[in-house]
């Protein structure tokens, strides 16, 4: 009877071990969902980066992932409760406009963890986690950019619905662009919707036949309609929050293409994932800067050739200034 006693126990502690003795084998496997704004996984732009995010870490931490895509603004409490009612452990959220959804499910089901990408919540409970970003100065960089490569002293901005994540690039673009050259020219449009690519690009027409040479898109697919028009006009595109010569032009060619004004939604998706597996996950408020790699622009690809070793210089000066709080962007929200 010992003997077997004995075996029981050191069967005990080998299964333990074998199991890493963590609380997501505890519970069974870790589950997470995300939820998008109004638009698909594969919008080339924000719920994507945000999918990528969750996708690494559901592949480094062994989580299981899935996600739903929503149509229209009025399914946001829906989705997210579709996720609770099914037991996930977190539940990440897509797009300011989800915010209020987010907080009031999180106080409905307090036990599951919730990630609010580009989102604030004033009275941050202990199970939401928002992700922010200084789009300000990502804008700011593309301004200086597109200051110091137009010729026409006009340059263009194609926006999507006018929340502050958009605001602030807008902003950080103007100042960027002013920083540059006082005089610059700046045309600007919101447009009430991510998902109108038709009318970004109608836009993005209308101020390149106002003299228009460089074209910041910086609203999802309505944006990203801006930067198809300026790559068809042959004047200069900025993308936004990803990488957009892989995205939009998918992996080009694309000449035109100068940069993209990057917000690392996806390596913030990541870490927010990566603290709930290590247990140190902390409702709050999470910002993605210049100084911690949250926010910067891409590789000019295709475009290097036409931009000069001064303007990269110049452009690599001022995101180091902007990261060790040496140049401020001049915007408040």
């Amino acid at each position: 009877m010992k003997k077997l006693i004995f075996f029981l126990f050191i069967l005990s502690i080998a299964a333990f071990a074998f199991a890493g003795g963590g609380k997501e084998e505890a519970a069974g496997v870790v589950k997470v969902g995300l939820v998008t704004d109004v638009g698909k996984v594969d919008d080339k732009t924000f719920n994507q980066f945000a999918y990528e995010g969750m996708m690494r870490a559901a592949k480094d931490f062994g989580f299981e992932a899935n996600f739903i895509e929503t149509q229209q603004p009025t399914d946001y409490e829906k989705n997210i409760q579709t996720f609770a009612e099914e037991g996930y452990n977190v539940i990440v959220t897509v797009g300011f406009l989800i915010t209020d959804a987010t907080y009031k499910m999180a106080e409905q089901y307090p036990d599951i963890k919730f990630v609010g990408v580009d989102q604030f919540f004033e009275n941050a409970r202990e199970n939401t986690l928002g992700l922010g970003f200084a789009e300000d100065q990502s804008g700011f960089i593309a301004g200086a950019l597109a200051a110091m490569m137009s010729k026409s002293g006009v340059i263009g901005f194609v926006g999507g619905i006018e929340i502050p994540p958009v605001i602030k690039f807008r902003k950080g673009y103007e100042n960027g662009a002013k920083y540059i050259n006082r005089n610059i020219k700046i045309l600007g449009v919101y447009i009430d919707s991510f998902t109108a690519p038709d009318r970004g690009k109608a836009a993005a027409e209308a101020q390149i036949a106002d003299g228009a040479d460089v074209i910041f898109g910086a609203g999802g697919p309505t944006g990203s309609g801006g930067i198809v028009a300026a790559m068809e006009k042959r004047v200069y595109g900025i993308g936004v929050d990803q990488d957009e010569y892989f995205t939009t032009m998918g992996g080009g060619p694309a000449p035109y293409l100068l940069t993209s004004a990057m917000k690392r939604v996806d390596n913030a998706v990541y870490n927010a994932l990566e603290s709930y597996h290590k247990d140190t996950y902390e409702g709050g408020y999470y910002v993605g800067t210049a100084a911690n790699g949250g926010v910067g622009y891409a590789p000019f690809h295709d475009a290097a050739s036409k931009v000069p070793q001064d303007v990269k210089n110049r452009l690599d000066e001022i995101l180091k200034k902007l990261s060790d709080g040496s140049l401020t962007t001049g915007v408040t929200l």
